[in-house]
């Protein structure tokens, strides 16, 4: 299962994935929240803990904590575990990559996975998700992406390289152990400026594996763009179109 995704083998998902290994203030000050229906929506009445894998600084981890969950964060970063331990100190975290984390079988009564999902192996992230869960938990995964519904921010995430962003027919692919998947969308606008937009491309994958000459160009074209061709004023406010792509399943019958 799965479709309308990027498309990447082993080597090159463990490439681009590595990008994210350092870095972790600069993520946790450009890279936008979630919308917190999408929490609402995956976590199941009375729920008490939970499972974020591929945490990163806790974007999503946060609205998990503020539901009262209990929660463990997992991430083969020690960087970005770093800046979410600063901000949710309730929070128990395990370097660990999402496959393999050496977490108790049936621990948890949700497992998420935020931004983070395509970096993974699906087949064993999805064995992992369904072997921590307990009776009756869910999982969760969700996507932040820009909404290339509006021509301008399609064009925009060509310049970006913004190259994960999924097509409309999108299904996440996993394993049969996680079944009974249903999605869920949410349109919301995400304040910044033109300079935060700058920011923001220089936390993708593209601009962190990218050449000197490679990442100058991604520069000098989102400048063009954003002053010149749309005539944005520096530090001027702007709203940002997103779509938040939720999807929620239940383990397997065994």
């Amino acid at each position: 299962m799965g479709r309308g995704g990027p498309k990447f083998d082993d080597a090159r998902r463990r490439e681009l994935a590595g990008a994210f290994s350092a870095g972790g203030e600069h993520y946790e000050r450009v890279r936008p929240g979630y919308p917190r229906e999408a929490a609402d929506w995956i976590v199941p009445d009375g729920a008490r803990t939970a499972v974020d894998l591929g945490a990163g600084t806790g974007k999503f981890t946060e609205l998990l904590v503020a539901r009262g969950l209990a929660v463990t964060a997992v991430d083969p970063s020690a960087d970005m575990l770093a800046q979410l331990a600063a901000r949710l100190p309730s929070v128990t975290c395990v370097a660990a990559p999402a496959e393999r984390t050496g977490l108790p079988d049936a621990s948890t009564d949700v497992v998420v996975a935020a931004q983070a999902w395509h970096w993974f192996d699906p087949a064993a992230a999805t064995r992992e998700a369904a072997r921590l869960l307990r009776p009756g938990g869910r999982a969760g995964l969700v996507w932040n992406q820009l909404d290339t519904r509006i021509p301008w921010v399609h064009r925009l995430s060509r310049i970006m390289h913004a190259g994960d962003v999924h097509k409309p027919d999108y299904h996440p692919p996993s394993g049969p152990e996680l079944h009974g998947w249903e999605p869920l969308v949410i349109a919301w606008e995400d304040p910044t400026t033109p300079e935060g937009i700058v920011e923001l491309t220089k936390s993708r994958s593209y601009y962190l594996r990218a050449s000197e000459k490679n990442r100058r160009r991604v520069e000098d074209n989102l400048a063009w763009y954003l002053f010149e061709h749309l005539g944005h004023s520096a530090g001027e406010p702007l709203a940002l179109p997103y779509i938040t792509q939720a999807w929620r399943a239940t383990e397997a019958p065994r």
